[in-house]
């Protein structure tokens, strides 16, 4: 299975000649050129994580591609038929496994609502927990996309997070909002937290992948 960052949060996974998208939002260039796309999955309803464009861009190129995510993407997306995914749920797509993890976004201020949010782990190897901390229960993770830049992120609870899944691997993503120097500070973190259970972290930037 191999796994392409693009900008920000989003994710590109490929096997056996079938797609997964993952997350394509607003500051992430279309995603074009993709193969045997079998679905579409968005972790929550924040413009970051998905675009109509985005959505509308793809179906065309590959028709009546399914989309999943939570209730509130099914509200705010309300132009496109989203079926809703909740924490506990899972579902095959062609050669991927998906397990939802989760249920809230992560709170970035008392004044803002808390939107859906799910996680979701592909093929028991990869996991992306979306705008939140939510640590996959009874399973090992072989890959973790671990956000590292966000109005709600301080980079210690990260650390934190990455420490309490032990994954074998880790790369940064939702890192737009950083600086290049945020960047390579959040990814010296990460590293010396994905170290401590005998992981490493793997870099990552746009357009680069890695198999898992």
């Amino acid at each position: 299975m191999r796994v392409t960052k693009h900008e920000h949060a989003a994710l590109v996974v490929v096997e056996s000649g079938h797609t997964l998208v993952i997350d394509p939002g607003s500051f992430t260039s279309p995603l074009e050129d993709l193969v045997g796309l079998v679905g579409i999955v968005i972790t929550h309803e924040h413009p970051d994580h998905w675009t109509p464009d985005h959505l509308t861009r793809l179906q065309r190129a590959h028709p009546e591609t399914p989309i999943y995510g939570p209730e509130g993407v099914v509200k705010a997306a309300a132009g496109f038929d989203v079926t809703t995914v909740a924490p506990g749920d899972s579902l095959d797509l062609g050669p991927f496994h998906l397990e939802f993890f989760g249920g809230q976004h992560a709170v970035i201020h008392e004044s803002i609502p808390v939107v859906d949010n799910v996680g979701v782990l592909v093929n028991d190897a990869l996991y992306y927990p979306g705008d939140s901390y939510t640590v996959p229960k009874r399973t090992h993770v072989r890959l973790l996309a671990a956000p590292v830049g966000a109005p709600w992120l301080k980079i210690g609870d990260a650390m934190d997070f990455v420490l309490a899944v032990k994954p074998d691997r880790v790369f940064a993503t939702h890192d737009m909002t950083l600086s290049v120097a945020g960047k390579q500070m959040g990814a010296s973190r990460l590293t010396w937290a994905v170290e401590q259970n005998g992981g490493s972290f793997v870099d990552l930037p746009p357009g680069e992948t890695t198999d898992v």
